[in-house]
């Protein structure tokens, strides 16, 4: 069974909390909006800690090593069966300084042709109904565990 880890990045507004997503890139989510939106994530190498991982992939899809006090939001089990470790994060980021690494593909299907593409090509800031409509059905779950423990502080 595949797994991943991902850091859920978020920040005080004025309207209550912003969640920091990132948009998939390659052709096969360019046209895809509500529910293709994640956290920054990626697959856990074969004894690897959870939270290195989510640091190193965060690092790789975003353009900066996050730092700080990171807060387990435990896991939840995608509609593929992968598991997705999280953990939250409290950071600023300019959206629009994004910098993600890229991967090949033979693209269009069986022409022959590589092509390269960014692995995130968005991010930004979202309060918590817009993240809970654009993010993945289920990682939703992190945005109300995260609310949870702000709120017990």
């Amino acid at each position: 069974m595949q797994e991943s880890a991902g850091i859920l990045g978020y920040k005080q507004a004025d309207n209550g909390l912003m969640f920091f997503l990132v948009h998939p890139g390659g052709p096969f989510f360019a046209k895809k909006d509500l529910g293709a939106w994640t956290i920054p994530k990626g697959l856990i190498e074969n004894g690897e800690d959870p939270l290195q991982a989510a640091v190193r992939e965060f690092a790789e899809e975003v353009g900066f090593t996050p730092e700080g006090d990171f807060m387990p939001l435990g896991s939840v089990k995608q509609q593929g069966g992968k598991i997705v470790h999280a953990f939250a994060l409290a950071f600023e980021f300019d959206a629009s300084q994004l910098s993600s690494n890229t991967f090949s593909l033979e693209w269009p299907p069986r022409s022959g042709k590589m092509t390269t593409f960014a692995e995130v090509d968005r991010a930004d800031w979202f309060d918590l109904a817009t993240a809970q409509e654009k993010i993945n059905p289920a990682q939703a779950d992190f945005l109300l565990r995260l609310l949870e423990l702000e709120k017990n502080g």
